[in-house]
């Protein structure tokens, strides 16, 4: 989660990722946020975010953030 929470701090640092749960309806992150992120985290954890992975559920929390990467780790294992 460390990993996670360092490059979602490249995306915006003004943000606690350990807490907070609503991303998106908060307005916290748009769609520009969501785009940097999944830069950020194909980068760091070297996997592929397909277009049907990029939801409003996935892209919520950091968290989910974080079982969207794991599930996609095990699918490229």
């Amino acid at each position: 989660m460390k990993k996670l929470i360092k490059a979602l701090r490249e995306v915006r640092d003004d943000v606690d990722y350990e807490n907070c749960q609503t991303l998106i309806d908060d307005g916290l992150f748009d769609s520009f946020h969501i785009m940097q992120s999944i830069m950020q985290i194909e980068d760091s954890f070297d996997i592929i975010i397909s277009p049907e992975n990029i939801t409003h559920e996935n892209f919520n929390s950091a968290q989910n953030m974080m079982k969207m990467i794991k599930r996609l780790q095990q699918k490229n294992e």
